[in-house]
């Protein structure tokens, strides 16, 4: 096999969706090549860009690679367990950190470290961050290729258009889920997500004009049914996202609001109002982009 092969392991979203764009963008440039060790959601974002590549098991793909590529997600071991393996090999394992917060905790598994030879970053924040995190590592800023590809895509799509009132895009995360799994309580950062979404249908009227709906889009790692509860107390102009993509959802919408899901630079990205839907009591958004509003700082000013 070529010395330039490179095994791409990935499982949560978020890292999938920076891998395969890079991947892509690698594979039309002939820059080298790439197998596949994928689970979880990262298996359908890849099938989507690249067509659904050939998926090895990770001892196979790492005996035919010289080296590991892989996301940081939370939800299995696979990418922990990728740089656990390359080690023991001698290859040379690159982790892309795709967010900006969270970044020690996602390398300890069973209060163990497996830290890669190298760290991957897509913005000058996050190798700030990530160089703060790990004075000991080497840190690369090498773009976000994900970020391209949603200025590409933005450019292609419908402005907003709802003349009876705005649309409000909710973008769900596994807060509760992440929370009970990584520190053995579902409030460790004082709120959930299903108490964010009711903090933003309490307050609608502090974002200045009229609602005319909001639609809920939980993340890849939840079950829909988590806002049932909540949402069954407005029903008339709540609803839940009906299948479309990510770009569709918040080229529809004037609002993104979440809480410090990677969707929300999206809508961003996308030129969209953005805005953190955290409760009072909540852990503070982590977010570094100074472009999004705060609904505590609408609510008070609205309430004032």
């Amino acid at each position: 096999m070529s010395a330039e092969c490179v095994a791409v392991v990935a499982h949560d979203a978020g890292g999938a969706e920076i891998l395969s764009s890079l991947v892509r963008r690698e594979r039309a440039a002939s820059l080298r090549k790439h197998i596949f060790v994928l689970e979880g959601p990262a298996r359908q974002i890849f099938a989507a860009k690249l067509g659904a590549p050939e998926n090895l098991p990770l001892d196979k793909a790492l005996a035919m690679s010289s080296s590991v590529l892989c996301g940081t997600g939370w939800q299995s071991t696979l990418e922990t367990d990728a740089i656990a393996l390359a080690r023991t090999q001698s290859k040379r394992s690159v982790a892309f950190l795709d967010h900006w917060v969270n970044y020690r905790e996602r390398f300890i598994r069973g209060g163990e470290w497996f830290l890669p030879d190298e760290i991957w970053v897509g913005d000058a924040i996050a190798r700030d961050l990530a160089s703060q995190a790990f004075p000991g590592l080497p840190v690369a800023d090498v773009g976000n290729a994900y970020f391209d590809d949603i200025r590409q895509e933005f450019t292609m799509r419908r402005p907003p258009g709802t003349p009876q009132g705005l649309s409000v895009l909710f973008v769900g995360e596994a807060i509760r889920e992440h929370a009970l799994r990584t520190h053995g309580d579902p409030l460790h950062w004082g709120y959930t997500q299903q108490q964010a979404l009711a903090y933003l249908l309490d307050h609608l009227d502090a974002m200045g004009a009229p609602v005319a709906q909001v639609i809920v889009r939980p993340h890849p790692a939840e079950d829909p049914a988590n806002y049932d509860q909540v949402m069954k107390k407005h029903p008339h102009r709540v609803q839940l996202s009906q299948g479309h993509d990510l770009f569709d959802d918040i080229a529809g919408s004037d609002w993104v609001v979440g809480c410090n899901t990677m969707a929300m630079v999206v809508g961003l990205i996308a030129g969209r109002q953005v805005l953190c839907c955290i409760p009072p009591g909540g852990r503070p958004c982590m977010l570094p982009q100074p472009q999004i509003v705060h609904l505590q700082s609408l609510a008070s000013a609205a309430a004032a």
